[in-house]
């Protein structure tokens, strides 16, 4: 069988208001284009959701990169993961000070080796290291999410981020597949929480044997679930793999209470995605095919 090359994207689940809806969606088809064109330049997944992700965290929309929720603190405290399915090799950060492309630092931990998570102090000390420029925080926090840190803490408004937490999956044309996932995190979190994007198996996954997925949504019920690993594991039983986001996302819901959604593309390049929230902007682009989007 052919594999189509093929990059899907997510800008989180929520609700974003309806009036910023095709917008929110139309970034997640330019990220997932610039995914592709990265795949085919370089023949590989890994370096296909780096790219897309790294173009939704420039973006001050979504909760990643500049534009990210805020702390209990009033900082940015970043998340951070990418995983590649041949070898599993894998690279993540977590509760990281602001700084640019954490998907690029996550990348060069993944290619560093020596371990898989650095969080906090450690991940910037890392970033540092390997060329990374340490920023001013307040060059990366929008008036939005200032705005929005006041509002919950005054009781105003709830923790969530309309749009969260974005994330990708690709295959290749040999059907090898990888996952990116990036986030802000939780309104107001307390310092040093983290959530699921930067943890293996729950808020980003990828196997060559089954595929790959990234999650968003309620990062403790994912976290309980390990809802990304679930999901491949789904399709190795045999599920398709909107079958399998159909499942992961019911589960999610009926065995926790928990909101949110899931991407995912299988070894051969098959896609699905599901949500139980009101929104989950996705981008999709594929080889031959025109990319297209929704929420």
């Amino acid at each position: 069988m052919t594999i189509q090359p093929v990059v899907l994207v997510h800008g989180g689940a929520g609700e974003v208001p309806e009036g910023m809806r095709a917008a929110h969606a139309e970034g997640c088809r330019v990220a997932a284009i610039a995914g592709l064109a990265r795949l085919r330049e370089t023949g590989s997944a890994l370096e296909a959701v780096v790219r897309a992700v790294e173009i939704l965290e420039d973006d001050p929309r979504y909760n990643a990169g500049t534009g990210a929720c805020l702390d209990e603190e009033g900082a940015l405290a970043l998340d951070a993961a990418v995983m590649e399915g041949t070898s599993l090799r894998a690279g993540a950060v977590c509760a990281m000070p602001a700084f640019r492309s954490p998907i690029r630092i996550a990348r060069a931990v993944l290619e560093d080796g020596r371990h898989v998570l650095y969080a906090g102090e450690g991940a910037a000390r890392f970033a540092i290291e390997r060329g990374f420029e340490r920023p001013d925080p307040a060059a990366m926090i929008t008036d939005a999410a200032r705005e929005r840190w006041k509002n919950v803490l005054a009781g105003r408004a709830d923790r969530g981020w309309a749009g969260g937490t974005v994330g990708a999956v690709a295959c290749d044309a040999e059907g090898r597949v990888a996952a990116a996932t990036s986030t802000g995190g939780m309104v107001a979190k307390r310092v040093g929480r983290v959530g699921d994007s930067p943890i293996l198996g729950a808020g980003t996954y990828a196997d060559d044997e089954s595929g790959a997925a990234s999650a968003t949504g309620e990062g403790e019920a994912i976290l309980r679930l390990t809802l990304t690993r679930h999901v491949c594991e789904l399709i190795v039983r045999g599920a398709s793999a909107q079958e399998a986001a159909d499942a992961a996302i019911a589960r999610l819901g009926a065995k926790l209470g928990g909101a949110g959604g899931i991407i995912v593309v299988d070894r051969l390049g098959r896609i699905g995605h599901a949500r139980n929230t009101h929104t989950m902007s996705w981008g999709l682009a594929r080889e031959g095919h025109d990319a297209h989007s929704g929420h």
